[in-house]
């Protein structure tokens, strides 16, 4: 019998109709914040940013998905999609009912999130446990997606708080899954630079950006941040900043330039300590270096 090669099956082509571009937005609303304890309406002004940038990346594709978490003090909710029943909107003064959704459930469930606190105390904003969720997040659309479909995602984080040192092993953990699961992180400093987020972008191959002024925030979000990271390259956008790849150490929580390094389970510490607090692992103290005798030379 003649041999039959029967020709192989070719993968159907994915187009563009079949990318699915999803945008997870993370706004830090930590009221502890210097920008926002200087000016009491500078939140409202970020929020309205915000929902106007979430809506023209919707407006860009009708497959493009939002997601808008909201990064407290004490918590990380998502404020859009809500768990609750989407709200009923209609149509006012001309505004499209998919954009008015998201305008108004934005601003529900974050003035419901910021009338729930009721601590003064000043903490950190939970930015590492944010981004988990945002990751886990992104993992379900992954498993629940279409057959023959591709989804694209990033996560955007808009905060103003400064770098926490004390989250150091959350924030590694966070930017090496991210990596791994292609999802590209971009970060919009408000107030100060954000030398550990400027790893994550580094790591993800993403975009990092300090807003010189907040009242040209919108500006800066469509120009930087709209495009999609392939269209990136074709733009001309802010040359990249140096990254800062200082590391935290594990006793004081603090940045170093030189520390001491565990050699079983890769701890950092700024001083040398004979017992690893991370592992238990005890270390021999070296003694001090023998020094040789002189040689005395022989009187003949």
């Amino acid at each position: 019998m003649n041999n039959i090669e029967l020709p192989a099956e070719k993968e159907p082509e994915i187009t563009s109709a079949d990318e699915i571009s999803l945008l997870v937005v993370i706004l830090d609303t930590n009221p502890t914040q210097k920008m926002l304890r200087d000016k009491q309406n500078q939140l409202t002004n970020i929020v309205d940013s915000v929902v106007a940038f979430s809506n023209s990346h919707l407006m860009q594709k009708a497959q493009n998905k939002l997601a808008v978490m909201a990064c407290h003090s004490k918590t990380s909710q998502f404020i859009y999609p809500g768990a609750k029943k989407p709200l009923d909107v209609r149509q006012v003064d001309g505004q499209y009912e998919a954009f008015l959704l998201v305008e108004k459930t934005v601003k529900q469930n974050l003035a419901e999130l910021l009338a729930s606190e009721s601590s003064t105390a000043v903490t950190e904003s939970l930015l590492a446990g944010a981004i988990a969720m945002a990751l886990c997040y992104i993992a379900r659309l992954q498993r629940t997606k279409p057959p023959g479909s591709k989804l694209n995602s990033r996560i955007l984080v808009v905060s103003g708080s400064g770098d926490s040192a004390s989250q150091y092993m959350n924030y590694m953990n966070v930017f090496f899954t991210a990596q791994k699961l292609n999802v590209v992180l971009d970060v919009c400093a408000l107030d100060q630079h954000l030398s550990l987020l400027q790893q994550c972008c580094d790591i993800t191959g993403g975009m990092y950006l300090k807003v010189p002024q907040i009242t040209a925030l919108l500006q800066f979000l469509l120009w930087v941040f709209l495009p999609e990271p392939p269209i990136r390259e074709k733009l001309v956008l802010p040359p990249p900043v140096k990254v800062d790849y200082r590391a935290a150490c594990f006793c004081h929580r603090e940045l170093i330039d030189i520390g001491f390094v565990c050699s079983v389970c890769l701890s950092i510490f700024c001083k040398f300590s004979p017992i690893c607090t991370t592992c238990h692992m005890v270390f021999k103290i070296p003694g001090p270096l023998a020094v040789k005798p002189k040689k005395r030379k022989l009187k003949l």
